[in-house]
């Protein structure tokens, strides 16, 4: 799989939308030809994740994989740095890392990934290890060490990996900065192993924050929060860290817009704020726990809003609601009016979510972002909806999403 066209379509979870067709390519690096796939777009209001692809056996693992070491012993610069100064700080901590395929090199995959503690753990993206491989990581100066998978989460495309017995001054952690500050406009760079060439910088400027990006490997969950970036990242540049102009990780470079899998000018970063949530669990867990609400539904429209009598055509129109679901349990109502509405057939009579835990819902993208910046699967929520004319609010337990990826 070199590249994933997506055609986007609908979403599930909710959320069923219509917009236009795009094509998103996961920048890793395949040594065989691309496959092209079409995806439905779908929302990952929530999720669990699983080790998938490169299965682990952490019984074999010594209790010593499973520390978090110190998580930062680069310091971020107090002021921006030049272009020169930021590569020269951080170089040594971009690895590259080999999945290699043993019965069938031209399926051996590519991509990068950062020292994320001075314990041996490296964080890629899922996608660059899930080939199920021998996994090799390569540091700058071309020692290669074999890593053990510790944990995947598709739903987020991240992945930890740990390296045993590597020296401890080629173990240099970079920092994390907190996503929620990046600002469009923003100078950043990329450095990763495009197309193989290791140790290679390109810089940009954040273009775009709070994007929902398709995620085919993620059984038609979407992926949210994502940063966009006009900095230029091709195959190879997958699981390499985004960087502000302090030496500060704000994104792992994951997928590109594009055309012919390589840089359009648009490229996609998991923030580092997911990061700090999820890592921590892949390391000790092996896997993270998504929180789960259980509705589909579809974004307002202006001929929604006219057939339910709406001034305003927002919020997020429920259509069904999962049976067990914690949506289900608390009372949440889907759709039984079918009715045809600019061309489209649309369940109406369910609730319209206008608020979640008092913050207004404009459409999908609002929950999704809010359930992974603010929500566990052990929280509580609440949301505000619209119902035969009435606001109220209804009080909703999350839980974990069933695993989609376990068998019955």
């Amino acid at each position: 799989m070199g590249f994933v066209s997506l055609s986007l379509n609908k979403t599930i979870l909710a959320v069923s939308i219509i917009v236009a067709a795009v094509a998103i390519f996961f920048a890793f690096s395949q040594l065989n030809d691309l496959d092209n796939l079409d995806v439905p777009l779908v929302d990952n209001i929530i999720q669990t994740s699983t080790n998938i692809g490169g299965s682990t056996d952490r019984g074999s693992l010594s209790e010593d994989a499973f520390r978090i070491g110190q998580v930062s012993t680069v310091q971020a610069s107090t002021s921006d740095l030049t272009l020169p100064e930021l590569f020269t700080r951080v170089e040594k901590s971009v690895v590259q890392i080999t999945d290699s395929d043993q019965t069938s090199p031209l399926d051996s995959r590519l991509g990068s990934g950062f020292v994320y503690d001075d314990n041996g753990h490296i964080v890629t993206n899922h996608h660059v290890v899930n080939g199920g491989g021998r996994i090799d990581v390569t540091f700058l100066d071309g020692t290669v060490y074999r890593a053990t998978l510790m944990g995947s989460d598709p739903y987020t495309d991240l992945a930890v990996l740990y390296v045993k017995d590597v020296p401890q001054e080629k173990l240099v952690p970079l920092p994390l900065a907190d996503s929620t500050t990046v600002r469009v406009g923003e100078q950043v760079a990329a450095i990763g192993n495009p197309f193989g060439l290791s140790g290679s910088m390109t810089a940009g400027i954040i273009s775009g924050v709070g994007r929902l990006i398709p995620n085919d490997l993620a059984g038609q969950f979407s992926i949210p929060d994502v940063i966009q970036t006009d900095a230029p990242v091709n195959p190879g540049n997958s699981g390499g860290p985004l960087l502000n102009m302090r030496g500060e990780v704000i994104g792992i470079n994951s997928a590109i817009y594009s055309t012919t899998g390589q840089s359009a000018g648009v490229g996609f970063a998991i923030p580092s704020n997911t990061m700090t949530k999820v890592v921590p669990s892949l390391i000790t867990n092996g896997s993270f726990q998504h929180p789960w609400l259980g509705v589909s539904g579809t974004d307002m429209t202006p001929g929604i809003a006219a057939a339910l009598g709406l001034n305003q055509p927002r919020g997020l129109l429920v259509v069904d609601v999962v049976d067990g679901s914690p949506a289900a349990q608390a009372g949440i109502r889907g759709g039984d009016d079918p009715r045809s509405i600019d061309g489209r057939d649309i369940n109406l009579g369910g609730d319209v979510i206008t608020a979640i835990d008092d913050k207004t819902v404009r459409k999908i993208d609002d929950i999704l972002v809010f359930l992974e910046r603010e929500k566990t699967a052990e929280d509580n929520l609440k949301l505000t909806i619209l119902r035969d004319g009435q606001l109220q609010d209804i009080n909703i337990a999350l839980a974990a999403r069933p695993n989609q990826f376990e068998s019955p």
